[in-house]
């Protein structure tokens, strides 16, 4: 039997796109005779994201989906920086130009930096103005004083209304659609796509909008695409619909959803068999993950740091097997600009969770997939040897010159791959050692090299027999920042670590490493299970590929309707 051709999809996760030329009220830092609306190197070098460089990527990305021919896109949430009125309208303009010269079709759905809540919430961002001086704009009036702005055009948008701007792209019916649905059925009325969710004492009750949907863009192939982004309630009293009145949607995901929009696991199952009744091919796609991208990796991260974020946002094993027990084989993720992929189970009921990496974050990078009948193969396209903005550079080092610090290293990078290394240099020095880390450890080895750190925990090292001779020249931070990008970037990775550091990282795993569930607080326990994580990272990175292949279920046969 001939197979039938099925299009390619290409999934683009959290691009988080900032308008570097919005309108916020105020003009902007003006370099070589150009005026930017540029956030501050300050927020960005605290922020596991980047956001001046998101609309070059960005552009860049669309332009590589066009070159590969390729009509239909996913945008997997966290497409604006912070869903801001004035970045959402700019991305709806870019959206509408790439459909109306290429035919592009686009498929959204929300992440926790598009839409909040039922009314929304205001944000205070910080930007750059003349020699690098730095301005406040704020959606909120309350805040009102010097070197602040005020701009209702900073303001995000709640359910449905935050929704307006990207009607056009899946949320809604098209015209040219073969089938759309939501968990509701075919109406696709905001009023006909509400749930009831309640606080825990039921004292708060509120109707909210699910922006969940299938698609079927082309004859045979089925995107269902979930929305994730839950708020819950809060137990209190509270003004109807403020922010305050609610979790905030980030550390749920997929363990939210199973309290509040069990349904959506109902429609799920009832999808999956209709697909299989009616021979299509179903690609399920979420914000947020639905096995843990770090394929059990993440458990050293709760010994060392507690609750962290990549901790709080890890799916419990509920949310598997209610996946599992559903049907759903294949899900797309981003939110946690990982690069990984996940599997649980075997046959016909088994779920592999593909975590898509962000656009502006390291590694960045989108996947391309190319379905049919019996298979689908996943393609990575990365995005590292795009140029870098030197104005954006010198509006940094300018910012910088001003506090009296020295430019990063980041600056002077000749592509945005190491652009993106250098600000995740940044990060660990400004945000993991002063939010995650114990004081006690980062005092301890922060500043020595390998060789001193082995010290500590009273092993010795540095013959060129026992492959620690790296050790005694090599910055322990140096390490500490390849561990993140490891953890993040898996197999994309590698090509950026130097070879023998990943021979010297697998000796300290090997001798030094320890399992997480043997913490007993001390420095000494921390840098061993700190080894030992490095160890998991590398097996996952090595274990990993660039590209794969999955095999589908058998499916009936069937004449697609």
């Amino acid at each position: 039997m001939l197979t039938r051709a099925l299009p390619s999809v290409a999934v683009n996760a959290d691009a988080h796109f900032h308008d570097t030329a919005a309108d916020f009220g105020f003009p902007g830092i003006e370099i070589d005779g150009e005026r930017i609306t540029m956030r501050s190197w300050s927020d960005t070098r605290e922020s596991t994201r980047v956001f001046n460089e998101s609309a070059d990527a960005l552009h860049a990305a669309l332009e590589a989906v066009r070159q590969r021919g390729i009509r239909h896109v996913v945008l997997l949430g966290d497409y604006t920086d912070d869903g801001q009125r004035a970045t959402t309208e700019t991305l709806k303009g870019i959206l509408e130009r790439h459909r109306d010269a290429h035919g592009t079709a686009f498929y959204a759905l929300p992440g926790n930096h598009d839409i909040f809540g039922p009314r929304g919430r205001h944000h205070t961002k910080e930007f750059l103005t003349e020699n690098g001086r730095c301005v406040s704009v704020s959606s909120d009036a309350r805040r009102a004083g010097e070197r602040v702005v005020i701009s209702d055009r900073m303001y995000c948008e709640g359910y449905p209304v935050g929704l307006g701007p990207m009607s056009a792209f899946g949320y809604f019916r098209q015209p040219d659609y073969i089938h759309w649905e939501t968990p509701f059925g075919l109406s696709d009325s905001a009023e006909d796509r509400l749930y009831e969710v309640r606080s825990p004492d039921g004292r708060n009750v509120y109707q909210l909008m699910d922006a969940s949907y299938l698609v079927e863009p082309e004859p045979g192939l089925w995107l269902l695409m979930i929305d994730a982004n839950i708020f819950e309630p809060l137990d209190g009293a509270f003004e109807k619909g403020e922010e305050a009145a609610f979790t905030d949607s980030t550390s749920g995901g997929w363990n939210a959803l199973l309290r509040c929009k069990p349904f959506i696991i109902d429609w799920i199952a009832d999808v999956r068999h209709r697909a299989e009744a009616l021979g299509k091919t179903l690609l399920g796609f979420s914000h947020y993950p639905a096995l843990d991208p770090f394929d059990g990796a993440s458990g050293a991260e709760g010994a060392l740091f507690g609750e962290t974020n990549v901790v709080r946002r890890t799916p419990r094993k509920a949310v598997e097997d209610a996946l599992r027990d559903a049907g759903l084989a294949i899900h797309f993720s981003g939110h946690l600009h990982v690069e990984g992929v996940t599997r649980r189970g075997d046959g016909e009921n088994s779920l592999t969770n593909i975590a898509v990496p962000s656009l502006v974050a390291f590694p960045p990078a989108f996947k391309v997939v190319h379905p049919s009948r019996q298979e689908i193969t996943v393609e990575t396209v990365e995005m590292d040897a795009l140029p870098i903005n030197s104005r954006i550079c010198r509006g940094y080092a300018q910012e910088t010159a001003l506090a009296g610090e020295d430019e990063d290293q980041a600056f002077a990078a000749g592509t945005y791959g190491d652009f993106l290394l250098g600000h995740k240099r940044a990060l660990v020095r400004y945000r993991y050692f002063i939010k995650e880390w114990p004081a006690e450890v980062v005092a301890a080895i922060a500043n020595k090299t390998v060789q001193d750190v082995i010290g500590l925990i009273g092993k010795k090292g540095g013959s060129p027999s026992d492959g620690l001779v790296l050790a005694s020249e090599l910055p322990m931070f140096e390490l500490i920042a390849d561990w993140y990008c490891l953890r993040q970037g898996a197999g994309l990775a590698l090509p950026h670590i130097q070879p023998e550091r990943l021979s010297l990282y697998r000796v300290l795993a090997e001798r030094f490493g320890r399992e997480a569930d043997r913490h007993d607080g001390s420095v000494q326990s921390f840098i061993e299970i700190f080894f030992g994580a490095l160890g998991l990272f590398i097996e996952r990175a090595e274990g990993s590929s660039r590209d794969l292949t999955l095999q589908l279920a058998p499916q009936y046969e069937r004449v697609a309707v």
